[in-house]
């Protein structure tokens, strides 16, 4: 009896497969065949999955966004907007492993988007939402000056994600909460 396989499952190990390669080998690196081998499957099997790797590509961009969505989703009711805010800033930046990957493999995406119209639409999208998600939070926080608010605190979250990938070793946990927490003072 041939063995069934869950499609949505297998396009999601996939994906981390991709993952793995980009992180471990860079973007460049991450082909059909490289990933169908680090997914443990043959190139003409993983195209019964996706046809094209920037099809590939977006759905692992795509599953980030997801991903990341779906954690602040899933944080508690927060009454105070400054604790919000301060949890929510945390689920977008680099504060653990999982993050840091997510985070990693975001960054090289961004890079390959200027090449890849399929990439750009997803790039864009992911950057409009999290303009919208600071405008929300900016708004939430009282500020009188939400839109120069919202480009600084976007700028914040983009910068210290940055800082995260090539200098994890100054741009520690520790240190982005720290520079998060004098930002939302400033707010005060």
């Amino acid at each position: 009896m041939p063995k069934v396989v869950d499609p949505v499952e297998r396009r999601l190990e996939v994906a981390a497969a991709v993952w793995r390669v980009v992180r471990r080998d860079g973007l460049e690196r991450a082909s059909v065949r490289n990933v169908a081998r680090e997914a443990g499957l043959s190139a003409g099997s993983l195209r019964h999955y996706f046809a094209t790797q920037s099809e590939l590509l977006a759905f692992t961009l795509r599953m980030i966004m997801e991903r990341i969505e779906r954690r602040i989703a899933a944080l508690p009711a927060e009454p105070d907007p400054r604790r919000r805010a301060e949890r929510v800033l945390a689920e977008l930046l680099p504060m653990d492993a999982e993050r840091a990957a997510e985070n990693e493999v975001w960054l090289a995406f961004t890079a390959r988007s200027m090449v890849d119209p399929e990439l750009r639409a997803l790039r864009n999208e992911g950057y409009d939402a999290l303009r919208a998600g600071c405008r929300g939070l900016v708004e939430a926080l009282g500020s009188r000056h939400v839109e120069a608010e919202t480009d600084r605190l976007h700028a914040l979250v983009d910068g210290l994600a940055v800082h995260a990938a090539t200098r994890p070793d100054v741009a520690t946990p520790e240190a982005m909460r720290a520079a998060v927490a004098a930002h939302l003072d400033s707010l005060a």
